[in-house]
């Protein structure tokens, strides 16, 4: 028979615990469960604005959608600005520092890439732990062997960068922007938010490590910035710009500066200056090759202003061309101040005097006009008044109330003493005689229509100045190395001491000559300004006017304007010294 057994029973499966405690264990294990589910409904139902808040905060991010920048175009649609590619190098120096001695030993070969000193690198992985931008706007191509090498904690970002095709010759007029994109010179400034465009927006999540996750949101696209075409011809630029470097290295001046305009539509075709410099190199665009001079510089024209003068002595009927003017014996005294040229050409046409360059037979042509007529008329053509031009820093240059001239003053200023401008505004004055007497608004976009001009002088008037014009540049004229091959010119040397202070120093002096060709018809008109030459030669029918000749010949080429004299200029040996 057998005997059934009672585990129960057994001591050695007895349980020594009270049976209240498990209760109290499963108690405690129900109430944790609960309190949990409590929390759970508590975050995500009752006050989950808060925790997804702060979730927003942690992993959350609104990404820019970067605009295309608009594209800067001359009046043909060459490129003279546009955007490209570009790597920018950024880095989290902490994970840097926690590579392999193999991606460490990649450190000297990452800093030749950047071009730059490996102590800089460092340096710069040292500034902050978790975010530094080691270089920005790397070439593309560079990025790409950059992320070739794997380094740990070595990233890049895709932005974009200002690439101009032109380089020096047109960097005056485009300018450049800074290592945000932002317009910092020139049309790039001038045009800021047309070129810019406007940024879009992208909302979404990113992990610890900085990736997207997804996308949470509205999505808002960029708008692209709009092209701006300009009225520069880039051949023309080039050329000028060439030639103008050529005659200032030459004549070791300071500096010079070339403007061509149209002589109907006053669009400019080209404005160069010398020294300049390369937009794309910013470590490099500091000092006096940043400014425009043909813009920014005010001057006293001296000699160029002579024309406007006798204009409107001829508009008021106090002479005519041939009226004759005595300059003997060379100089005229006037309330104490003397007044010369230098010889004496005894007597003069009114068309001599401009074809001499004659201070004398001037100052007595003023003497019959008075302040309020030359003062109207200078305002008239754009003088004291800053030029309506879309363009950042343009000078107004000075023109004193006519009320305050002396006697002395009204004479100087009748021979560009005394008042000052910049080229540009010279340049547009001229257009008084090309364009019928009437004076036209300068501009550096390219026009749908032609302009409206503002009448100065009668069509007799203007032709009549062409013509003086015309002799200046002939035998005898002051301007004879203007003349060009295949091409008729008229234009005015001018050379001006410079003002040092309250006084005028010795020996130094800016050259101008401003003209126009064909002169019958003019199509062009192109002044030129060398500052300061010093090897001896400083009168602006030798340092100036050869410019004008080389520039004048090669834009009417350009424009496909045919020849409308002889091959052969009017070559004359013999030169003529103009008046200070």
């Amino acid at each position: 028979m057998r005997r059934s057994l009672n585990y129960t029973s057994s001591p050695l499966l007895a349980s020594k615990t009270p049976a209240w405690r498990s209760k109290f264990v499963m108690a405690c294990v129900v109430f944790a469960f609960t309190g949990l589910a409590g929390r759970a409904a508590w975050v995500q139902v009752i006050d989950n604005d808060f925790f997804l808040r702060q979730g927003e905060v942690r992993f959350a991010r609104t990404l820019e959608l970067t605009a295309n920048r608009g594209r800067i175009l001359d009046r043909n649609g060459l490129i003279l600005a546009s955007s490209v590619p570009a790597a920018s190098i950024w880095a989290i120096p902490e994970d840097v520092e926690k590579n392999t001695p193999e991606d460490l030993a990649k450190l000297p070969q990452l800093a030749k890439l950047m071009d730059m000193p490996l102590d800089q690198l460092k340096k710069k992985l040292e500034e902050d732990k978790s975010f530094v931008w080691v270089k920005r706007q790397l070439d593309w191509e560079v990025g790409q062997k950059i992320k070739a090498m794997g380094i740990k904690g070595v990233y890049q970002s895709r932005e974009y960068k200002r690439q101009y095709p032109e380089g020096e010759a047109a960097a005056h007029i485009v300018g450049f922007t800074n290592v945000e994109d932002k317009g910092q010179e020139g049309m790039e400034l001038a045009f800021e938010k047309d070129l810019a465009g406007k940024i879009g927006s992208r909302r979404v999540i990113k992990d610890r490590m900085g990736r997207v996750v997804e996308g949470v949101g509205e999505e808002i696209p960029p708008i692209d910035g709009r092209d701006i075409q300009l009225s520069i011809d880039s051949k023309i630029q080039f050329f000028a710009y060439q030639k103008l470097k050529e005659q200032v290295i030459a004549h070791k001046a300071l500096g010079g500066t070339v403007v061509v305009m149209d002589a109907k539509t006053g669009e400019l075709l080209a404005l160069a200056n010398y020294p300049s410099f390369n937009p794309s190199n910013r470590k490099r665009l500091t000092g006096e090759q940043l400014r425009n001079r043909a813009i920014t510089d005010v001057f006293e024209p001296g000699s160029t202003i002579k024309p406007i003068t006798v204009g409107i002595a001829l508009e008021s009927g106090k002479v005519r061309p041939a009226t004759q003017i005595d300059t003997s014996p060379g100089r005229i005294n006037v309330t104490g101040s003397t007044i010369s040229d230098t010889k004496n050409y005894g007597m003069l046409t009114v068309e001599g005097v401009i074809q001499k360059s004659s201070n004398v037979g001037t100052t007595k042509i003023s003497q019959q006009l008075t302040a309020k007529e030359m003062w109207e008329t200078f305002s008239a053509v754009g003088f004291g008044q800053k030029p309506q031009i879309a363009f950042p820093g343009a000078a107004s240059g000075r023109l004193r109330a006519y009320k305050t001239w002396r006697p002395v003053e009204q004479a100087t200023m009748s021979y560009g003493y005394g008042l000052s401008a910049s080229l540009l505004q010279m340049t547009r004055s001229y257009t008084v005689f090309s364009n019928g007497g009437k004076v036209i608004p300068a501009t550096m976009l390219k026009l749908d229509k032609p302009p409206v001009g503002v009448p100065v002088f009668s069509e007799r008037t203007a032709e009549q100045v062409r013509k003086m014009l015309a002799l200046a540049t002939g035998p005898g004229g002051t301007g004879q190395r203007a003349q060009t091959v295949g091409y008729s010119v008229g234009g005015k040397s001018g050379t001006a001491r410079k003002q040092v202070g309250k006084n005028y120093a010795a020996g130094k002096y800016r050259a101008w000559f401003t003209g126009m060709a064909p002169i019958e018809n003019p199509r062009v008109i192109v002044a030129v300004m060398v500052d300061e030459p010093s090897n001896g030669t400083y009168y602006g029918g030798t340092v100036a006017a050869p410019v004008f000749s080389t520039v004048v010949q090669q834009s009417l080429r350009l424009l496909g304007v045919a020849p409308d004299m002889a091959v052969q200029p009017q070559i004359v040996a013999n030169s003529v010294e103009e008046s200070l």
